[in-house]
């Protein structure tokens, strides 16, 4: 009888210690939409093994879809992630910055000629470039915000407004359509290997990203400048410096993530490419239980939060929803998820928990 007792009591800790982990929502999420299409559609986790059109092996099937566009997402949700953290607001510019990347990776490479018959510039100075564009436009974000003080959302939407326009100014609003077969590897697949390659760029982004956290303090300061920002210039810090790092960091994101998108096409369509990937940025940060006032964040349900993003979209995509309601369909089921994320609705399900727990000792004892 002692030994049930026990085994229950620590199940019910074991359920409010869970509860009040970060991670707890994007896992729920993740399981959630795991047994939905279990149920209703087990071939949705069906993977086949086939041949592109280059005749090199790939897999194929709705999880490898998930794996290969959330990888991009989550690039996006570490310095998103970053941003939030520091300063308490939102980078909506995101998707025109990789606009903006994708178009001068393309310039770079294309020249004076938007369509090649060779590279004009090897693929990786053309990246390096775009990298140093993408993070002097975050530089420009980051001093509006940390310097000038202006409010994340309404900084950012000057380049939400004008980025697109850029994009297209870069290269004389044309098309330019790169015909090399390695520029498409970045957003595709590496022959011989089946697996989608910006899953493997997404893991190195997360790796780096879990060194830099490690290894240096940016983690520690950038959640002191989002708890306190004059108690932590009292301590020593720069506030300033600290915001304007995470915007520069999220460029850096931005550029790789405009690598992969103007790698899947060979080419870019300045008003669709990456239309609304701020938002489910944005999305995978709350969803990820992290506070969009800034302060403390977990990385890793950042992360995870962005693969469920994934594959709530894909999922929806299964159904056949339309693309023009697909945002209100996602809003719905997020708002949801991103209000059983707050400390609020956890405490009082760890309560409810517990009460449940107590009330079922007490038939017991009875």
């Amino acid at each position: 009888m002692e030994n049930k007792e026990m085994k229950k009591t620590g199940v019910s800790q074991m359920f409010r210690s869970l509860l009040s982990r970060q991670i707890f929502i994007p896992i729920a999420a993740l399981l959630l939409l795991a047994v939905f299409n279990l149920v209703t559609d087990p071939s949705f986790y069906k993977i086949t093994f086939g041949y592109n059109s280059a005749g090199d092996p790939v897999l194929s099937g709705y999880l490898m879809t998930i794996l290969d566009y959330g990888s991009e997402l989550a690039i996006l949700a570490i310095g998103m992630t970053l941003v939030t953290a520091a300063t308490g607001g939102q980078d909506i510019s995101v998707g025109a910055a990789i606009a903006i990347s994708g178009s001068v990776v393309l310039r770079v490479l294309c020249g004076t000629n938007s369509r090649p018959e060779t590279l004009q510039a090897p693929i990786i100075v053309a990246f390096l470039i775009s990298c140093v564009v993408a993070m002097m436009f975050g530089a420009f974000n980051g001093v509006l915000v940390a310097y000038f003080r202006i409010q994340p959302m309404v900084a950012t939407l000057i380049l939400f407004t004008a980025g697109r326009s850029i994009a297209a100014w870069i290269n004389n609003n044309e098309l330019p359509i790169i015909s090399e077969p390695s520029f498409g590897y970045f957003g595709g697949f590496i022959p011989g290997i089946p697996v989608p390659t910006p899953f493997f760029i997404a893991a190195a982004c997360m790796a780096v990203t879990a060194l830099l956290l490690r290894f240096t303090n940016l983690g520690l300061y950038t959640q002191a400048v989002g708890i306190n920002e004059n108690s932590s210039r009292l301590n020593g810090l720069n506030p300033a410096f600290i915001k304007f790092l995470t915007f520069v960091l999220l460029g850096l994101c931005v550029a790789v993530a405009g690598l992969i998108k103007v790698s899947r096409l060979s080419s870019i369509n300045y008003s669709v490419i990456a239309k609304d990937i701020e938002m489910d940025a944005i999305l995978a940060v709350a969803l990820g239980g992290n506070a969009l006032s800034g302060g403390k964040f977990n990385m890793a349900a950042s992360i995870l939060g962005a693969y469920v993003i994934q594959f709530l979209t894909t999922t929806l995509y299964k159904f056949n929803v339309q693309s023009d309601a697909l945002s209100a369909y996602k809003a719905v089921v997020v708002i949801v998820l991103v209000v059983l994320s707050t400390p609020v609705v956890r405490e009082w399900l760890s309560a409810l928990w517990k009460n449940v727990s107590r009330g079922q000792q007490g038939k017991e004892a009875a």
